[in-house]
């Protein structure tokens, strides 16, 4: 087994490591795993490591982790394969893969390689909805939709207040998790924005009290205001690129990206930059002058 383990999507890539590592224990043992990270290590010790003969069992399996921060290791990444030989198996696990160096093209050419990207809204919901199911409980589509948008689309996140809602009632329902889960800052923040741009006032000067009272400090809110802008102007420059697109070539989630595109559709270029420039001077003001950030911030939310 050649095997490596790439993308954004943390939590796959740790069920996939600790489902392939499960299947070689279960098979030869667990002293037969060895684990090294090659962030300081030697390229001679790597490969010494590799080509060194099973002890007690037949086979051994060796993790190499993130060797794409070594470049000496990754000069040397087709003699650390070859050193593999016919009793190791070797996984490399490496989630920051740069696609333009020669050291992919090897591992593309001579691994088996995975990739596992951040999930869309789409396949979130699917995802949950399937988790459930294999807990032996039930969650619509609709609620798990609901989920996602309560406390966003972090996976290992979600996959934790899945497990909580299943011990509580395996019947999920939108009540039970709106009692066991509390909604993420960030997501609320994006509320808050779509309901300025709606032209709800209210409700969005609501959403800013309900974090402040939840004690998320004016220069937190500010930064994730900011967070979404950014967002915003990704989905507007990009044109007719897809959500999966942008993501791939920035690194950030597809699933913000799919709200911040909606956003996008109305706003023009000019009001984009305005709300920036404007966000801009807010925050210059907050740490130059005695600026009244939380007014300053109500009053920007009530203009947009």
């Amino acid at each position: 087994m050649l095997v490596t383990l790439t993308g954004s999507n943390h939590f796959l890539l740790r069920q996939r490591l600790d489902e392939l590592v499960k299947k070689f224990s279960d098979e030869y043992g667990e002293l037969a795993v060895e684990r090294i990270d090659a962030i300081e290590a030697e390229s001679q010790a790597v490969i010494d490591a590799i080509s060194s003969l099973p002890f007690l069992a037949s086979r051994k399996l060796v993790i190499l982790r993130d060797i794409s921060t070594n470049k000496a290791v990754t000069d040397q990444i087709e003699q650390i394969i070859d050193a593999a030989g016919k009793t190791t198996d070797l996984i490399i696990y490496d989630p920051a893969l740069d696609k333009r160096t020669s050291y992919f093209k090897v591992l593309k050419s001579q691994t088996k390689l995975e990739e596992f990207g951040d999930l869309d809204k789409k396949q979130l919901v699917k995802w949950l909805a399937d988790e459930a199911k294999k807990q032996d409980a039930r969650l619509t589509l609709a609620d798990a939709n609901y989920l996602i948008e309560r406390v966003g689309a972090n996976q290992e996140l979600l996959a934790n207040e899945l497990s909580k809602l299943v011990i509580y009632d395996p019947q999920i329902s939108k009540q039970n998790i709106e009692l066991l889960t509390q909604p993420t800052p960030q997501s609320r923040i994006f509320d808050l924005l779509d309901a300025s741009f709606g032209g709800d006032k209210k409700r969005a000067l609501e959403l800013y009290e309900e974090q402040r009272a939840q004690r998320v400090e004016p220069q937190a809110i500010l930064a994730m205001i900011a967070w979404q802008l950014h967002l915003v102007t990704l989905a507007k420059v990009a044109g007719e690129r897809s959500s999966q697109q942008i993501a791939q070539d920035t690194g950030v989630n597809p699933y913000p990206l799919q709200k911040a595109a909606a956003l996008a559709q109305k706003l023009s270029d000019a009001k984009i930059k305005t709300l920036v420039d404007e966000a801009l001077e807010i925050d210059w003001q907050s740490k130059t002058t005695s600026l009244d950030l939380d007014e300053a911030l109500k009053t920007y939310i009530v203009t947009l």
